[in-house]
């Protein structure tokens, strides 16, 4: 629990200096001998009082206050709230170097289980979209509630040539500009409900705009890119051409680069049980916000009880209220 106005429990002083006067009474009250009477007298005269419990009427009294305090201090509690819109645009690697297998049972067949899973799972107010890319990029799906569109155009990704990561951010902002995510000629609206662009990808750009440029365009709209990196160093493939196997080690630092440059996240997936860890952890990301929720009601609530308490006490053994 935090404090939107945490200076205003300054003022539980109060309450604490009036208990201690409390006390302070208590201890100094003057002690009278009585003379000339019975105890039988005395007690017909004077009735016996209710003994610590004259205490309570105060005690609740002065609790009260310090709840009224507290909720004056506006206490608040985070909690996750779903944002009113997101949209996620996957941005998916269909390069040759995505059939190796490093990742089990490969890079491209990890990718599509994992995507779908995405769907599958993402908050219900997160629209997604599909870039696929290799030596270009093109957007297979418009951002889009419906998740069957987006199952069938994953499992359909097939491979080519050529990796262009840079193209990839731009085809997923030209995504979110014909979807009127984001505006086409106005960067930075505030006003725009919240997006994100993911490419999953092993990082090995040799195609179109580099992936700086890209970078840098996503950042003039406020769009954070969260890169997921496939594959090992260890990954190879064979070479159609002539045979021979190839290194093609994932670039997990070129990945990074651009989520750090675009405010993203980045992660390594070097396994299919790790990316099942990853994709619904960036749903939630999207999809929810944490926002400080006042509880001060509660705090009021409580208060008005003990209140209600001690005059209730008071009205009982002194027929009268604090």
């Amino acid at each position: 629990m935090t404090f939107i106005d945490p200076w205003r429990l300054l003022l539980l002083l109060v309450p604490v200096g009036l208990a201690v006067a409390y006390l302070i009474v208590q201890f100094t009250k003057p002690k009278y001998t009585v003379r000339f009477a019975t105890t039988d007298l005395l007690a017909s005269v004077a009735p016996k009082r209710p003994g610590w419990r004259r205490h309570l009427p105060a005690v609740a009294t002065l609790i009260a206050l310090a709840l009224f305090v507290i909720a004056f201090a506006n206490p608040a509690q985070q909690k996750k709230v779903a944002r009113e819109r997101s949209t996620v645009i996957l941005a998916i690697d269909v390069s040759i170097s995505m059939q190796a297998t490093d990742v089990d049972p490969s890079r491209i067949a990890a990718v599509k289980q994992a995507a779908t899973s995405f769907v599958r799972t993402a908050p219900t107010n997160v629209q997604i979209g599909i870039v696929h890319f290799a030596g270009t990029a093109t957007a297979s799906v418009a951002p889009t509630f419906d998740r069957a569109p987006l199952e069938r155009s994953i499992q359909n990704l097939e491979l080519g040539s050529g990796t262009a990561i840079g193209e990839s951010i731009f085809a997923s902002l030209d995504s979110l500009k014909a979807a009127d995510v984001i505006s086409k000629d106005k960067p930075l609206d505030k006003k725009q409900p919240p997006a994100r662009i993911v490419v999953m990808s092993d990082g090995q750009t040799n195609s179109g705009r580099s992936n700086e440029d890209g970078a840098a365009a996503a950042k003039d709209y406020g769009i954070p890119v969260s890169t997921i990196a496939f594959g090992t160093e260890e990954g190879t493939i064979i070479n159609p051409q002539n045979g021979q196997e190839v290194g093609v080690p994932v670039d997990g630092a070129a990945l990074q680069a651009i989520a750090d440059e675009t405010g993203g996240d980045y992660f390594e997936a070097a396994s299919s049980s790790s990316l099942k860890k990853i994709y619904p952890n960036i749903g939630r990301q999207v999809g929810v916000e944490i926002k400080n929720i006042n509880i001060g009601a509660v705090f009021v609530g409580f208060g008005l009880l003990f209140a209600f308490l001690a005059a209730l006490l008071s009205l009982i053994w002194f027929q009268r209220l604090p």
